[in-house]
């Protein structure tokens, strides 16, 4: 029987997945979300019945986690389990801390319940990772649990120890449900995610060397696909895969990736400033095209080693005759070719060390790794921290001196929003969502609790009863337009029904209940609208800033990063400014630009500094010049005399400025040609 079911199990596995090969995008969206929501309901019932069956107070809360921590993946539905267990744990002992000692000073309890909500949220938002959740959840469960029980804090352990035993079954029941059910695995995602974006980065190289017109946002969309597979790459741990990729590897593969962002954007500019390309490197141009767009794998695995080894020779004879400026920049751009290649040439041999989890191959690529760095406001995430805890302990005066007997409930539910809508630079629109999906939760929750319910005496038909309410809300949820929505359904309706061991329909309370839900939510959205909103503008201005800053800092000395290290900070920079453009007033291709010769200067001054260019008196005029408001064309003219006398010498230190120099000229001779445009 157990070989059967197996059999079957795989059968019906291998018929889902020949489907998929065959359904459109939009079919197989509606197939995938329908599967995650009979998955999620079924493991939102097994929670309600457990909790039933050993007799905890609320089991509601079960269902409610199930629905919380459920996401499309194996590996984001366990780690969000984790997190939200261990934000849980932490954020019930605070409470049980909290709540006894202060508790008659309710407006001083509110400060200290609110302040460590709001430290919460600031930790969460430096974090930037899908750990930051874990933050969430102990600011969560202290405003769920703590507000509420300030009118009866005798019973505080108690509720915290239900309320932590009443989650722990709803994160079993979904891990084990999304871990064995017909699991989708966020592995084959980042699989399927990598491959396009190795071709869109080859398509990229291959377009520049055409001198197609590539829009700036062009290769920095680059950013938005790095940090993509970033936020996937943090869950592939908890997927239990049969191949998980090689952790070092993807960390290893961002690092080139973001590299030959860079390398693209400087093989742009050379070609933009070169009068004449030589014979022999154009058909070594024309040759490399040709290779980025092959599609045979073993072809193009050896040509790229004979183009490799081609423009490494080409480079050489080039550098021999290099003696003037011009000379320099046809050197440069073949240095930059050659290095695209090799860049080319590592980003698929670790993409097949994490296909096939060749620990060997991907260790054998790992020299000075870094992987994404994220770019973290310590000042900003405070402006919304403080904006926090400000709406918190106004909704905590109103409710103690207006003596509201639901105001803790109104309270705890603001404590809520702020939590989880506090990352979003403008949280009203989503927090307006989830009052349409808790406004139709209401209406249903009624119809359940005084129409449906009181027939319902038997646990198979409540749950057949329950199926097509949860099942449609549980398909939405799974598509991002209507996730909040969705979860204004999903949470709302086991609170309002009161889904217990015994019916206990109280229209009072559910319309008492309710209000308290609109009130505390309505004031979020103005609050949070007032308070808590970052405008677009002033969040770009405030990155390219610190960019800026960073700069300035690294022409003093005082900033002393790995370069490395600097092209990724700069690209989830870019990650950042991207998704805020469309609601910007600002040029956004004068934004990127910015961004983007930032990020090369500032390279060029790290390895300026770093081969002690400080001991050369002209060098140093430069880079000062580059924290100061200079003729831009009387800089590039030194720019220009300087590598000249340094081409003169044959040492390595004034090959190394020749390098440098000649990649701070395009730089800023690019940024002065869009510039006059823009004018």
């Amino acid at each position: 029987m157990k070989k059967l079911t197996r059999v079957t199990f795989i059968f019906l596995h291998t018929i889902c997945h020949r489907l998929r090969g065959m359904a459109s995008p939009s079919l197989l969206n509606d197939a995938n979300a329908l599967l995650y929501s009979a998955k999620s309901f079924t493991a939102a019932m097994l929670a309600y019945y457990i909790a039933l069956s050993i007799g905890l107070e609320r089991p509601s809360w079960a269902i409610i986690t199930v629905y919380i921590v459920s996401q499309t993946s194996v590996g984001a539905s366990l780690s969000r389990s984790l997190y939200r267990l261990v934000g849980t744990v932490i954020g019930a002992g605070m409470t049980v801390l909290i709540v006894p000692t202060f508790v008659n000073s309710p407006v001083f309890c509110s400060v200290i319940l609110a302040g460590w909500i709001t430290f919460c949220l600031y930790l969460s938002l430096l974090e930037r990772t899908p750990r930051a959740y874990g933050f969430v959840l102990a600011g969560y469960t202290a405003s769920l649990i703590g507000f509420p029980a300030v009118s009866d804090p005798g019973a505080i352990f108690d509720i915290a120890i239900t309320r932590v035993q009443e989650i722990m079954i709803g994160i079993f029941c979904a891990a084990l449900i999304h871990r064995y059910v017909l699991p989708a695995r966020i592995s084959g995602q980042f699989n399927s995610k990598l491959s396009q974006t190795l071709l869109a980065a080859r398509q990229r190289i291959a377009e520049t060397l055409t001198g197609k017109p590539d829009p700036v946002s062009s290769p920095l969309h680059m950013a938005l696909a790095l940090q993509f597979l970033q936020g996937i790459s943090h869950h592939i741990p908890y997927d239990f895969a049969f191949s998980v990729p090689v952790r070092q590897a993807r960390k290893r593969l961002h690092d080139r990736l973001a590299r030959l962002v860079i390398v693209n954007c400087e093989l742009r500019d050379r070609l933009a400033l070169i009068a004449k390309i030589p014979f022999d490197v154009q058909i070594l141009m024309d040759d490399v095209e040709v290779w980025l767009a092959c599609k045979d794998e073993g072809k193009f695995k050896s040509e790229g080693e004979a183009l490799k080894k081609r423009s490494e020779k080409l480079l050489q004879r080039y550098v021999v005759h290099e003696l003037t400026f011009v000379e320099a920049l046809h050197v440069s751009f073949m240095r930059y070719l050659t290095e695209a290649i090799v860049l080319v040439q590592q980003c698929y041999r670790l993409s097949d060390a994490i296909h096939h989890a060749n620990q060997m191959l991907a260790h054998s690529e790992m020299n000075n790794v870094k992987g994404y760095v994220f770019h973290r406001d310590p000042l900003t995430a405070a402006r919304t921290a403080l904006g926090a805890f400000t709406i918190i302990l106004s909704g905590c005066m109103v409710w103690i001196f207006s003596a509201w007997p639901d105001g803790g409930t109104a309270v705890s539910i603001l404590g809520v929003c702020c939590t989880l809508f506090g990352s979003f630079d403008t949280p009203a629109p989503h927090i307006v969502k989830y009052i349409i999906g808790s406004l139709w939760g209401v209406v249903i929750s009624l119809i359940y609790s005084f129409v449906l319910l009181p027939q319902v005496s038997d646990f198979i038909v409540l749950v057949v009863v329950l199926a097509p309410v949860y099942l449609l809300a549980g398909s939405l949820q799974a598509r991002p337009p209507t996730t909040f929505m969705a979860m204004g359904i999903t949470l709302t309706l086991p609170i309002l029904c009161e889904l217990g061991a015994h019916y206990s329909g109280d229209f009072a309370v559910a319309v008492n209940t309710s209000i308290a839900l609109f009130s505390a939510t309505g004031f979020a959205v103005f609050s949070m609208g007032f308070l808590q909103t970052v405008q677009a503008d002033a969040a770009i201005k405030r990155l390219l800033k610190l960019c800026q800053r960073d700069i300035n800092r690294s022409v003093k000395g005082v900033l002393n990063t790995d370069e490395t290290l600097w092209i990724n900070l700069m690209i989830d920079r870019a990650a950042l400014i991207l998704p805020r453009l469309p609601r910007s007033g600002q040029s956004s291709e004068q934004a990127l630009n910015h961004l983007l010769h930032t990020l090369r200067i500032g390279l060029c001054v790290m390895r300026l500094r770093r081969w002690d260019a400080h001991a050369d008196k002209e060098i140093k005029e430069v880079l000062t010049c580059l924290t100061h408001s200079t003729d831009i064309n009387t800089l590039l003219e030194r720019i220009v005399s300087l590598t000249e006398r340094s081409l003169s010498v044959a040492d390595e230190l004034s090959r190394h400025h020749v390098n440098q120099l000649v990649d701070l000229y395009c730089a800023l001779s690019t940024q002065e040609m869009e510039h006059a445009d823009d004018q």
